[in-house]
Parts: C-alpha cells; sequence; structure tokens
C-alpha cells in the first residue's frame, strides 16, 4: 500500500529552524518515580543532533518534583505547597546534573534556566531574559528551562496564565518567535474521543482551530504532572495565535522528535496561523491581565 506523502503543514515542519521541545514528566519518569534513562538519553540526543544540524534548540522540562517526591520517599502525588516546592528542591538538581552528564556526552552545552511569572509580567525581566536566551542560542548552547518552583507560589497554586510547563512552553515558543512548538507528553496525540471510554477513538493528525468541539475532548489530567489535555490544547492555542506550529506527540517512543522534525505524521500538528507583527507575547499577556 503506497505511503501517504506528507501534507503540507507537515512538510514545513522540515525546515523549522527554531525548536521549543516541552517534554513532560510522564514522558521522562517511569511509573515507580525514577528517571527512564532510555527516554531520557534518545530525547537529548535527538535535541544534539538537531543542534549540530545548525538548528536553534530550547527545551523545557518537568520532573523535578516526580523525581524529588522519589527521593523522599513520597508514595502519592504531593499535595501541600510547601511539600511540592521541597520536591522541586531536591528533584531539580538530579534532574540537570541528568541532563548535563547526558548532553556533556554528546559534547553539547546546555544551561539551566528558572523562571517565575515575574520574568514575563515585568517587561524589563522579559527583556532580559529574551537576550539571555538569544545569547545561548547564538552560542550553541541547549537552554533547559524550568518553573522556578521552589520560591514561586502562584506557579504552583491556582495560576490561570503561568501555571504549569505545557504553558510555559507556549509562552517562550512566542516569545523566541520559534517555528516549532513540540510537547512531548504520554499520550500519542488528540484522540477524537477519550481514549479511555473508547479504545479506537483515532488519533487527529491535524488541527486548524482550537474549536469548542475540540475543547471538550480534553478530559483528565496528568497522573504526576499537573497538566494534562487542556493546558495542552491552550499552549496550543497561544502558539498558533502568534504564528507557531504546535505538534503534541508521544515522548515514549524511540524517534518521534526526528519524526516530527522530518515531516512524519507523528501525533497531532496544530497548524500556525499567519504571525501577526508587534510582540505577540506581550499582546497575549496583556489579554491574559498578568
Amino acid at each position: 500500500m503506497p505511503t501517504r506523502p506528507p501534507s503540507p503543514g507537515r512538510k514545513a515542519l522540515a525546515s523549522a529552524q527554531r525548536i521549543v521541545v516541552k517534554a513532560g514528566t510522564n514522558a521522562l519518569l517511569s511509573p515507580d518515580g525514577y528517571p527512564s534513562l532510555g527516554r531520557i538519553f534518545n530525547m537529548v540526543e535527538a535535541l544534539a543532533a538537531l543542534r549540530r544540524q545548525g538548528r536553534e534548540v530550547l527545551l523545557v522540562s518537568s520532573g523535578a518534583v516526580g523525581l524529588g517526591a522519589r527521593r523522599l520517599g513520597l508514595t502519592a502525588k504531593p499535595g501541600p505547597l510547601p511539600l511540592q516546592q521541597a520536591c522541586a528542591a531536591v528533584g531539580q538538581g538530579e534532574l540537570m546534573s541528568l541532563y548535563q552528564s547526558a548532553f556533556g556526552r554528546l559534547e553539547t552545552v546546555c544551561a539551566q534556566v528558572l523562571l517565575t511569572q515575574e520574568d514575563f509580567s515585568d517587561p524589563h525581566r522579559r527583556a532580559n531574559l529574551r537576550a539571555t536566551l538569544e545569547q545561548l542560542l547564538k552560542m550553541g548552547v541547549i537552554p533547559v528551562i524550568n518553573e522556578n518552583d521552589t520560591v514561586a507560589t502562584l506557579e504552583l497554586g491556582a495560576m490561570k496564565v503561568f501555571g504549569d510547563n505545557d504553558k510555559l512552553s507556549a509562552l517562550v515558543a512566542v516569545g523566541l518567535r520559534a517555528d516549532l512548538l513540540l510537547i512531548l507528553s504520554d499520550v500519542n496525540g488528540l484522540h477524537a474521543g477519550n481514549p479511555q471510554q473508547n479504545p479506537r477513538a483515532p488519533i487527529l493528525s491535524e488541527v486548524a482551530d482550537i474549536t469548542p468541539e475540540i475543547l471538550a475532548l480534553a478530559q483528565g489530567k496528568s497522573s504526576r504532572g499537573r497538566g494534562g489535555m487542556a493546558t495542552k490544547l491552550e499552549s496550543a492555542r497561544v502558539g498558533m495565535a502568534a504564528g507557531v506550529a504546535v505538534v503534541i506527540a508521544q515522548g515514549e517512543r524511540p524517534g518521534v522528535i526526528q519524526g516530527v522534525v522530518g515531516g512524519k505524521p507523528e501525533g497531532t500538528l496544530f497548524l500556525p496561523g499567519p504571525r501577526p507583527g508587534g510582540d505577540p507575547l506581550e499582546r497575549w499577556l496583556s489579554e491574559a491581565s498578568l
């Protein structure tokens, strides 16, 4: 049976020069809370390969709270804010140690960047953040970005704008005018129905608009992370409005990053709209009333 040629939207991903990859907790950790070294090193190898191709890569990584919870012997997802922050303080160092070791083996330099809400809401801090990230990319460094959960309070609580690394990755992609935001999760993409209720519900290959019907397909939250399909769709909406292509794909499968960038039908592609003039991030933050 002949293979269907990639769509124009998929073909365009092959030319993406600035790529933001978001790795969720469930894509990085095993069910027992230990780091899944195979998946982490496969992802790092793919990102380092993109860098060697001359592309600019930024990684937004979850996992610090989950790693810290295991280190502290917690058997359930931490609930109270101080406990979450304690877990983040313990786990962030282990997370970066994993990345430093993995990227270092491939002679690729990575840098830790911890952010809070104020880094986006304050214009001066936002400009400084953009300048720092631009400089790191110019020098061939892969920034590893995470929320500064140890000291932040709004991000871990009921914050409608920031609140999790799905939204953070969208802010980074929009603020840095990325070509592609790839959200790696434990799901294959957006299903046309609830896969827990209907295992045969197909994956939507491409989405051109986040309609109420599309939003209705998002149900439930991540078992260990703070996000879920609803936050991923919100992130996709933000990216699409700023002219950024967004893909939600399964991070557990080897080769998924290469497949997405190669135009293969991996996950769900949310097609970008026209790239607006001015600063789309500033406009979106104003509309969100940060």
